[in-house]
């Protein structure tokens, strides 16, 4: 009997078979042993429902594998049952501790707890003597034929095909103990061409649609050897436009300087993302909005991005930052007098905690929350146009424009009213006092095509398309431009997929955040903080802007 479960959230469901009645999916194959063979399974396993993600061990996880761990570790869940974590280590020397480490980070990260940790290589032994099992019925045979010799269709029958099952079982050891060259000597099955690999001790096979043409020979397999057949589903890769996910594209990446590491905010493995300030639960609900189908989907970041809004707006505290400090003098308040304002963490539900900040004679706003000249549709402070201060209870008024000597805007005097005896200001804007000195790092997708590996698009490769990285070591003077991600830019829109302002300043009440810690900095965008920050100064990663445009005025 077919049931609907969900997998990881209502938003996403699939239909599925429960263990035990496997036979009866589509495309299984049931030979006179399969009702055995499944008594024994069940006497095993109690009818549990067992899945595993096999990832290899020689790369760092992405968000497309994010969907198969929400998949494998969901249906699972959501059945009763469990799921292993097996790493495919199929070619040792190539894998690095690293990647070990880092892939079981991430599904805990994601919120999944392995039922047990595997290799591929616990099970080599008993692989081997199925091998040689499959060659003794007859069923398998010690193949010459290099790989270019079986690409294309209609491919002609191997010459070895007929040899004698005890010449195989012979060579079949010489290959055992590496006497034949790479390639040269392949154990093939005498009734299809693909390629069928057997996963002990699961019920069900769920793994990506390239492995659909498979299916028919690791029925085949099972069936020729009379062990238990899982059911194997196949389902569509999840890709993201204006990114690589290639572990070799990657590490050209790293190689040549473009982005620091694997864990680079810019890229869409799961550790940048976590660097990045994505939180575990959106990634999640992206996947299961993506949903679990056959076709291949291809989906903007900015869908992804709205899954992360969505959770960081109702678990990102709020603070007050300046991305571009304009200082500010209050020239009717007393100077060293100040006041600490009691702000809320949240300002739709108070009930949700609160922190100080203080407020003295001197504040620091945006620069582009000041002009000089009054332009159409402009809100915010002008020497003609008063603003309000969030959260102080003042209006201020420019009385004063203070020049460097190179004549711009270096510093303002202003006189202040309280908002309760003046007119309403049209806009307020955010500031900050007694400020913390911090780094910002603000992040743009970093290839400028969609599909940056597609010729078409990129004739001169994916290496042609980064977009570049911008550094700023001093305050920012406003021109008359648009600001576009905190930063003014005459003319045209920036396209840095990075860009470091080393000198932004934040309220003190982040002072004592830790790593990953996240906030949304009010008018701004949401912020994470990354390891690179230190006891003297914290650094930010902008994980995305607010849902408004930050170049709306």
């Amino acid at each position: 009997m077919k049931r609907a479960v969900k997998v990881n959230l209502p938003l996403v469901l699939i239909i599925c078979c429960a263990s035990g009645e496997n036979y009866k999916t589509e495309g299984y194959v049931v030979t006179p042993n399969t009702m055995d063979l499944l008594k024994k399974h069940l006497e095993v396993t109690g009818g549990q429902v067992r899945s595993r993600f096999p990832p290899e061990p020689n790369g760092i996880l992405h968000i497309g594998h994010a969907k198969a761990i929400n998949f494998n570790f969901g249906f699972a869940k959501a059945n009763g049952g469990i799921c292993f974590l097996r790493y495919d280590d199929t070619n040792p020397e190539k894998e690095e501790e690293k990647y070990f480490t880092a892939i079981r980070d991430m599904v805990q990260w994601l919120g999944y707890e392995p039922y047990e940790v595997t290799h591929a290589s616990d099970n080599f032994q008993r692989l081997y003597d199925l091998a040689v099992d499959l060659i003794r019925r007859g069923h398998a045979y010690v193949c010459h034929q290099r790989g270019e010799e079986l690409k294309g269709h209609n491919v002609p029958p191997s010459p070895w095909r007929d040899r004698p099952v005890q010449e195989s079982l012979v060579l079949f050891e010489r290959m055992r103990k590496g006497l034949f060259a790479e390639g040269e000597a392949t154990l093939r099955m005498k009734m299809v061409m693909e390629d069928g690999k057997m996963d002990p001790n699961i019920t069900h096979s769920l793994c990506t649609k390239e492995f659909q043409a498979r299916r028919s020979s690791y029925y085949w397999l099972c069936n020729a050897l009379d062990v238990y057949c899982p059911v194997q589903w196949e389902y569509g890769r999840l890709n993201l436009t204006y990114t690589v996910v290639s572990k070799r594209k990657i590490i050209k990446l790293v190689e040549t300087g473009v982005v620091r590491d694997w864990d680079d905010p810019r890229l869409f493995t799961l550790t940048a993302l976590r660097r990045r300030g994505f939180p575990p639960q959106a990634i999640n609900n992206f996947c299961a909005r993506v949903g679990v189908t056959v076709a291949q989907s291809t989906m903007e970041p900015h869908l992804l991005e709205a899954c992360v809004r969505e959770v960081l707006n109702d678990s990102a505290p709020r603070a007050m930052a300046i991305l571009e400090p304009l200082k500010v003098t209050i020239i009717d308040l007393p100077a060293g007098a100040r006041r600490e304002l009691r702000v809320a963490d949240f300002p739709a539900n108070e009930a949700k905690g609160s922190h100080t900040v203080p407020f003295s004679n001197t504040i620091f706003i945006e620069q582009s929350d000041f002009r000089e000249v009054m332009e159409k549709g402009y809100k915010r402070l002008t020497p003609d146009q008063p603003v309000g201060l969030r959260y102080a209870g003042f209006v201020i008024s420019v009385k004063n424009i203070i020049r460097d000597e190179s004549g711009r805007v270096c510093a303002l005097q202003v006189s202040c009213a309280s908002s309760d005896s003046v007119e309403k200001p049209k806009a307020f804007i955010h500031w900050v006092s007694e400020p913390l000195r911090c780094e910002v790092r603000l992040y743009e997708r970093l290839f400028v095509h969609k599909n940056p590996e597609d010729p078409a698009e990129v004739p001169a490769g994916f290496l042609s398309d980064v977009n570049p990285t911008w550094t700023s070591t001093r305050p920012v003077v406003p021109v008359q431009g648009r600001l576009i991600s905190g930063l003014w830019v005459q003319g045209q829109q920036s396209d840095n997929s990075l860009t470091v302002i080393e000198s932004a300043l934040v309220d003190r009440s982040v002072a004592a955040a830790r790593v990953f810690d996240k906030f949304q900095f009010e008018r701004v965008g949401y912020f994470s903080v990354d390891p690179d920050s230190t006891a003297q100064k914290l650094v930010f990663n902008r994980t995305v802007t607010l849902k408004e445009d930050p170049g709306k005025i």
